[in-house]
């Protein structure tokens, strides 16, 4: 999905640092000292640990790939285990989380860390915290907090043995708390439009009160069509960036673009040929050192699930137990929405609501601030919500209404229910709780059934479609209470017998509810449908595996179309209008072709649009036209966009950009096109913040490899300036027929710990498509430990 970098996935950079390496003015190899310094500080993986605040022993076994596989005799002891045995291996990782979700990263990183600080205040939930406990499961608060003790006691015994990054920055980890475990920053980016009302309403300003509207409605598209309605007594000005200035400093770079990322899908079991379910997903998120995934498999009264969640959380987010599988895609619910408050010019604290100057609840904190005094800081909160922007000049405030001021809205910590599901009744009943990220959530059991469910915390507003921002003065636009699960979209064993989503719209036809108007393109779920519907096929973990790496392109194939409609072809291009008119349309990192196509698919948006729109319009709207509307536009060329002579004017752009693409192809790869290479140009990088000089990068970064695909197609690999940014860092394919036979990827390794061999083993396997097992009976995963560490309680001391 296209997102905001990963909340860990440490925006640090030259604020934590300290000076150079301790090898980097040596004379040896680089690194060298660094390197063992961060391999002297590994975790204790073996043997026996005595651990202090267990009730009965714990065996950790973790297999070839690091995986841990954690056996308890109690849940509490379990959950224990899985937070220390998180903070052996992403302990820095988990540190950044913790701060990032607690708005103390100031205090680590200095001034520029305070607005974001700040914002991850305001978004703290404030409600009933008992009712936020037992939003998630009954047993949420025990659970959450023996994983935090585990953590703090794993931090406790190593104090003098902290990873390597501790020590370059001169930073300790601070302790844990179950409220850790509720930060909403997890979720915030996964939950809505407010940066997209935004954009609209300075589109639709910028492009005059004439042009704006219909420029809005034209290219910033909705699906059903809603056009856009600007509230009475909303006025366009000042919708500028500093609106979001603290969501972009908490959660930079924030990108407008729709949803497009994240796969999954499900077979029963007479499209298999085990005769029993195979279910397949591959979460996207950022491309990180650490990953943002970290697997696990745990083992205890009434608990046996294995898969895939996130270090600072219990619990696993996708996954399977010995009954069910499940796994998941973000679905387009829209959970946010802006009101512009009107603020007395008397007194900045009060607001106008429904007739009459009201009080805004005001708290006062301070924000500790690396190397200065304390920065005292206001958060203020209207009926909406927390005041993310006051405009003093035009006394207006903007309130951010959303979900995470619900109960129940941590992000996937609903887990917690999901993961014990035995059936498809228990599914749909743990789903009642699963709030954010709203999620398309696919499902298999050993009974043979499938199934799929849209789960989310949908808000209910009548009469307006949350689209801009609305005045909140007059209490017009107020959400109306949430739709229940039995009105979101789901399907239970199809007669096609396979689901499948990709962010794409998922309303079935006639739903008579509304749940946003904002997804991702659907290219991806096309060619995965169109794979599933393969005749006569029966599917194995092996044609799943080729199916999550598949990188044929459909908009390649309707772009490249265009060029049988073509009258004429200049003769200096034809060469090229043959290399691309003889190709697969896969974008595999070997092709020719695929390069040149890149390069002409990013030339094209700008030559069809860039000449119509207004000059200081186009560095808004330019980037958000998608894929879609540049293939209609294409298809069936019109007078708005290319003049009297539509179809003249349309090969004329795509001549004209063209011959663009080939120069500047030419320019990055060279004058033979036999020499061109998709993969040349298009790569995954994996980069520590902390990596500043070689001594660090030879210690801390990995190599870059090279990528196939982008972002559309089912190996989806988008990012800017052809680098991948985001994708599927973590897959599983789940065989209901034989757990033992489910397998993952994941990149770059299990632990976030440099010189652990785990650091980056996964990194070959992923760059290849290559996949591990997901041992999961205990006879296998006996069978493949390569580390077995036994956690005993403390003896205790005898009385003197």
């Amino acid at each position: 999905m296209k997102r905001p970098a990963p909340l860990l996935g440490f925006v640090l950079g030259a604020a934590l640092l300290l000076g150079p390496s301790p090898s980097a003015t040596g004379k040896e190899n680089p690194g060298a000292a660094l390197a063992a310094q961060a391999k002297a500080a590994l975790a204790q993986t073996s043997g026996r640990l005595q651990v202090p605040g267990l009730q009965k022993p714990v065996t950790v076994l973790r297999d070839e790939w690091g995986i841990a596989h954690i056996y308890a005799e109690t849940q509490d002891d379990l959950f224990f285990a899985q937070g220390f045995v998180a903070a052996q291996d992403r302990l820095w990782q988990m540190e950044v989380w913790r701060r990032t979700g607690m708005g103390e990263l100031a205090e680590i990183l200095g001034p520029d860390a305070v607005e974001r600080d700040r914002f991850a205040r305001l978004l703290r939930y404030r409600g009933d915290m008992a009712a936020e406990y037992a939003a998630y499961a009954p047993d949420t608060k025990p659970i959450l907090e023996a994983f935090v003790r585990g953590i703090n006691t794993y931090i406790e015994l190593n104090k003098k043995r902290l990873p390597i990054e501790f020590q370059l920055t001169g930073i300790e980890p601070e302790p844990w708390t179950p409220e850790v475990c509720l930060s909403r920053m997890a979720g915030y980016p996964l939950t809505g439009n407010a940066a997209v009302e935004v954009l609209r309403a300075r589109i639709a300003h910028e492009g005059g009160p004439d042009k704006g509207p219909a420029l809005v409605d034209e290219l910033i598209e909705t699906e059903p069509h809603r056009p856009l309605e600007i509230p009475a007594g909303l006025t366009l000005d000042g919708f500028d960036a500093p609106i979001l200035a603290g969501a972009r400093a908490a959660l930079a770079p924030v990108t407008f673009g729709a949803r497009d990322g994240s796969n999954n899908w499900v077979v029963s079991g007479g499209l298999s040929a085990t005769g029993k379910p195979l279910l397949a997903n591959d979460p996207h998120r950022g491309v990180a050192v650490p990953s943002l995934r970290y697997l696990v498999h745990l083992v205890g009264p009434g608990w046996n699930v294995i898969g895939a969640g996130e270090p600072g959380l219990p619990g696993v987010a996708a996954g399977h137990n010995d009954r069910v599988a499940f796994g998941f895609t973000v679905v387009g619910i829209d959970q946010q929405d802006l009101y512009v408050e009107d603020v007395n010019p008397e007194n900045p604290n009060e607001y106008k609501w429904q007739g009459r100057w009201t009080a805004m609840k005001v708290e006062r904190e301070k924000i500790s601030v690396k190397g200065k005094d304390p920065v005292e800081t206001e958060l203020k909160f209207t009926v909406h919500g927390p005041v993310i922007y006051e405009d003093k000049e035009r006394h207006r405030a903007y309130a951010l209404r959303w979900v995470g001021s619900e109960p129940g809205t941590a992000g996937y910590l609903a887990s917690l229910s999901l993961n014990r599901a035995r059936n498809w009744d228990e599914f749909l009943k743990a789903l009642e709780r699963w709030t954010v990220p709203s999620e398309n959530l696919v499902y298999a059991d050993v009974d043979g059934n499938i199934g799929w469910v849209a789960a989310g915390k949908a808000p209910v507003r009548k009469g307006w479609s949350g689209l801009i921002p609305v005045p909140g003065a007059e209490g017009k636009y107020e959400w109306q209470g949430f739709l229940p699960l039995a009105d979101l979209p789901r399907s239970y064993n199809p007669a096609n017998g396979f689901l499948a989503t990709a962010n794409h719209n998922i309303l079935p036809p006639g739903y008579a509810h509304e749940l946003g108007y904002e997804w991702g393109t659907a290219f991806r779920f096309q060619r995965i449908v169109e794979a599933l519907r393969s005749p006569g096929k029966r599917f194995t973990v092996a044609d799943f595996e080729r199916l999550q790496h598949d990188e044929a392109s459909i908009p390649a194939r309707r772009i490249t179309g265009l060029l049988l409609q073509l009258k004429s072809v200049d003769a200096d291009l034809q060469p090229y209008v043959d290399l691309l008119m003889k190709w697969d349309r896969v974008m595999g990192k070997d092709s020719a072709p695929a390069a040149l196509y890149e390069i002409w698919l990013d030339k094209l948006r700008p030559a069809v649009f860039q000449p119509q729109i207004p000059e200081k319009v186009w560095p808004l709207v330019g980037p958000q036209i998608s894929l879609n509307k540049l293939l209609e536009v294409l298809q069936w060329p019109t007078e708005r966009w290319f003049g009297k002579d539509p179809k003249a004017g349309r090969d004329a752009v795509l001549m004209s950009s063209l011959r663009d693409a080939v120069a500047e192809t030419t320019k990055k790869l060279g004058p033979d096109p036999a020499r061109w290479r998709w993969g040349t140009l298009h790569h995954a990088l994996f980069r520590h913040p902390l990596a500043t000089d070689d001594a660090r990068k030879a210690v801390l970064d990995l190599p870059e490899v090279e990528r196939g695909g982008d972002g559309n197609t089912v190996n989806a690999t988008a990012g800017p300036g052809f680098t991948q940014v985001h994708g599927a860092t973590f897959r599983e394919i789940l065989d209901v027929a034989d757990w033992d036979r489910s397998v993952g990827t994941s990149v770059p390794g299990q632990s976030g710990q440099p010189g652990s061999p785990h650091y980056a083993d996964l990194l070959p396997l992923w760059s290849e498509g290559r996949y591990f097992p997901l041992l999961y009976s205990r006879e296998k995963v006996e069978g493949g430990a390569k580390q077995k560490l036994v956690l005993e309680p403390e003896r205790q001391q005898p009385a003197n």
